[in-house]
């Protein structure tokens, strides 16, 4: 990874807490997740991903060449779904040194190392997943930030469909 410029990243990830405060929709939060979180953790991609019942789809991406946007999986076949499971970040710094990851999902894509976060307070319903190309251990630093973006946008994420009556997943 490379180094980061620390000051920069926590400038873009408190510009993007304040933009997510102003979000009124999960559309809103989706596409603010999608345009910050890759310069904030210096990724070559990101995704975000919603839960569907036992499925999660892979709805929103900012990468250098396509993910998985649009695409669909079985909740606990991939890392997004265990982080959404687990409640918890998953730092993979090698996808082939990891038996949770399905290689041929990733094999045909530039992800080599990735981290993943769930979103949402009470049981996540969506994740962010930051993707680099090459492997390595993640930055500390910007899993940190990326963390802390992440739970903010399940505060949001809380407060958007909170009086919906409405599960977010």
């Amino acid at each position: 990874m490379d180094q980061p410029d620390s000051f920069e990243q926590r400038r873009l990830l408190t510009e993007a807490m304040a933009r997510l405060s102003r979000a009124g929709s999960i559309e809103e939060i989706i596409d603010i997740l999608r345009v910050c979180a890759r310069t904030i953790a210096r990724a070559d991609g990101i995704t975000v991903i919603r839960r569907q019942g036992n499925r999660v789809a892979y709805i929103a991406e900012d990468a250098l060449t396509p993910l998985w946007a649009g695409a669909d999986f079985p909740i606990e076949n991939c890392i997004s779904g265990l982080a959404i499971l687990e409640a918890r970040p998953i730092h993979i710094p090698d996808i082939y040194d990891d038996p949770r990851v399905p290689i041929d999902a990733y094999e045909p894509t530039f992800v080599r190392s990735m981290a993943m976060y769930p979103i949402g307070l009470m049981g996540p319903s969506m994740a962010m997943g930051a993707y680099w190309a090459k492997s390595g251990t993640i930055d500390p630093g910007a899993s940190a930030l990326l963390a802390s973006l992440a739970r903010y946008a399940g505060v949001t994420l809380g407060r958007v469909t909170e009086g919906r009556g409405a599960d977010p997943a």
